[in-house]
């Protein structure tokens, strides 16, 4: 999927893209799960001069610990048991291209003090080797954690979540920029069609974009991703209306009438300037702040953080309040 700053409503991303992309120093893409770090990295690649190179992507927390070392840097033959040739890590095969490692986070302390000889040295060594390998990488991460919070308590490196941090890229989670959502589910519905052998692409009822778009969507774009193939699996004709947006389409849900379950304003205020504190990482005014992400002036921010009882301090270090 391409990305541009047409459809996809963060504007300030595309800006720090473009920004980064032409240069070798290393990006860590920051936001909750599914909102698209992996389509980010790849555009990264795509808009450098690395374009025509390999792009390789590491899921860090889907290899097993003790395999770490061998799948990142290779290893000799009979390096041990079951070595029975010399094996290219994946910053081998990512030489003169970029890799891109996803949930860094997850990443065993070991394995860190090796990732930060590659940032500070440019070299890595298979296991079992003699030699140190000279590499021409470009390194972007990607985490759904806080890196800086794990580094307080010792769960990361400080070093090197300091190198890491060189620039910093938090996309915004998908309810804070649902004017993007028509674009997406037009997008997912020709892709999925296409895929699923549907011809022509059904259209959406009435009232089903809408609908869409007032979701909460706490599984972000692979969640709407994976609700617009639901609906064409399930389409038996007509409009698409989307009515199994239920996860458990065993129980009926019946529509709860009691005023218990609508919020007070301030509590949905307090929310929206949790989420935009959260995408800023805890930062108020500037470039990037909260008050420009909610189109504010930062002391009218501060009054109103002031007024709701927001701890600018609790919020910084990642420990999010909610009632």
């Amino acid at each position: 999927m391409r990305l541009s700053a047409r459809t996809w409503g963060y504007k300030q991303v595309m800006r720090s893209v473009r920004q980064v992309a032409q240069l070798n120093s290393p990006v860590l893409l920051l936001g909750e799960t599914g909102t698209g770090k992996e389509v980010i990295a790849n555009t990264i690649h795509d808009s450098s001069s690395r374009k025509d190179g390999p792009f390789i992507k590491v899921n860090c927390g889907a290899i097993p610990e003790g395999l770490i070392d061998s799948e990142l840097f290779g290893h000799e033959k009979g390096a041990f048991t079951g070595a029975i040739s010399r094996k290219r890590g994946r910053f081998e095969r990512a030489e003169g291209g970029s890799i891109f490692l996803d949930e860094i986070g997850d990443l065993p302390l070991l394995a860190q003090t090796r990732l930060l000889r590659v940032l500070q040295n440019k070299e890595i060594e298979r296991v079992g080797g003699t030699e140190s390998i000279c590499i021409d990488v470009r390194i972007i991460c990607a985490t759904h954690r806080n890196l800086e919070t794990m580094a307080a308590s010792g769960d990361f490196r400080e070093d090197l979540w300091f190198r890491l941090s060189v620039f910093p890229i938090a996309i915004p989670p998908l309810r804070q920029r649902r004017q993007d959502i028509p674009d997406l589910v037009h997008h997912f519905l020709r892709r999925k069609s296409a895929e699923m052998n549907i011809h022509p692409v059904p259209e959406l009822a009435p009232g089903a974009m809408p609908h869409l778009v007032a979701d909460p969507w706490r599984g972000n774009v692979r969640e709407l991703e994976n609700v617009v193939e639901r609906a064409l699996i399930q389409h038996e004709g007509g409009k698409l209306t989307f009515k199994h947006r239920v996860d458990s389409p065993t129980e009926e849900v019946l529509p709860d009438t009691s005023t218990s379950r609508i919020a007070k304003l301030d509590e949905v205020m307090a929310l929206h300037i949790q989420d935009a504190l959260e995408v800023a990482m805890g930062k108020v005014n500037g470039t990037g702040g909260a008050a420009e992400i909610l189109g504010i002036h930062p002391n009218t921010l501060r009054n109103r953080m002031n007024k709701l009882r927001i701890s600018y301090g609790r919020m910084k270090k990642g420990r999010r309040p909610r009632k």
